[in-house]
């Protein structure tokens, strides 16, 4: 791998050098390395791009990495992720996509992950997306993320927009059986003109099952964000969604919310709050000693966090 390869490895799965644990790295539309483990196996799909991920039950304390760099300009993908997740196994994964764009043709890449996750199993799924390059050609990135969440298992994802990226569609999709669990936490920052959808639709289908979504943003210059969520109360469960957004310059941020509670015993709840950054917080860090656009980033930083 190139040094631009490498630093898209940086930004997005902390990657210094090779991972511990298994790994596949994709680069540019091919492998540029893979490692399976015991408990772990890794295998490249017979009828179109990706890969399967099979976890052994009871597999704990391993990790997975599978990121994804792209530094050729007008390079375009679709990927297939499939993670079967055996019953009783606690796995972090850690995936992410980071596109360097110098010339001025789009590249783009689209990923479909799919969670399989057994009973009793324990999740933690870290995803970044990042952009970076001077070219004229715009940096695309789609990722869609299904999760089938059988009895009593529990996923928890932190995704992560990072910068420079011109254009998102993110889809999330979650059905949940008995006591089954999800937590999502989302952060985005978009700017100059840039644009991020994010979609949320989670069928609470299972007795006491229970989703949690978090997401914060902000949106500068002249971008523009849409926040959806959609909740279905399908039987005795509790969902929650929250879209916390700060908005500045000619920047807009929209936030469509949906709770459906199809049982008498569904306690659902939806939360948005969008407005700017209060003048007697830059007030307060400006009597400090910072400049505005000092107090500003400091704000941010804090609620990106």
């Amino acid at each position: 791998m190139d040094q631009i390869q490498k630093n898209l490895l940086e930004q997005i799965a902390d990657l210094h050098d090779v991972p511990a644990g298994a790994y596949n790295i994709r680069a540019n539309s091919e492998s540029a390395g893979r490692r399976t483990t015991a408990n772990i196996d890794i295998v490249t799909k017979e009828d179109k791009p990706g890969i399967d991920i099979i976890i052994k039950p009871g597999t704990k304390n391993e990790s997975v990495h599978i990121p994804v760099v792209i530094s050729e300009s007008g390079l375009e993908e679709m990927v297939y992720n499939d993670f079967h997740i055996g019953e009783g196994a606690e796995v972090t994964i850690v995936a992410g996509c980071g596109i360097h764009n110098a010339g001025d043709e789009k590249s783009r890449h689209d990923g479909i992950h799919t969670f399989y996750v057994g009973k009793n199993a324990r999740i933690k799924y870290v995803e970044k997306h990042y952009g970076s390059g001077e070219g004229t050609g715009e940096r695309v990135m789609n990722p869609k993320t299904v999760c089938i969440l059988e009895e009593g298992a529990y996923l928890e994802m932190d995704t992560v927009q990072i910068k420079g990226v011109d254009s998102t569609d993110r889809i999330t999709e979650a059905k949940l059986a008995d006591g089954a669990t999800i937590v999502v936490s989302e952060k985005i920052m978009t700017h100059g003109k840039q644009n991020a959808t994010t979609t949320f639709k989670v069928d609470l289908d299972g007795v006491d099952s229970s989703a949690h979504v978090v997401s914060r943003s902000v949106a500068k210059d002249e971008s523009t964000q849409l926040f959806i969520s959609e909740v279905n109360g399908n039987n005795r469960c509790n969902g929650h969604t929250e879209c916390d957004a700060i908005v500045m310059d000619g920047a807009t941020v929209s936030a469509v919310p949906k709770v459906s509670a199809n049982n008498v015993e569904a306690s659902l709840i939806h939360e948005a709050a969008i407005g700017k950054i209060a003048g007697e917080q830059l007030m307060k860090l400006m009597t400090l000693g910072l400049s505005e656009k000092d107090a500003e980033e400091h704000i941010i930083n804090g609620f990106l966090k």
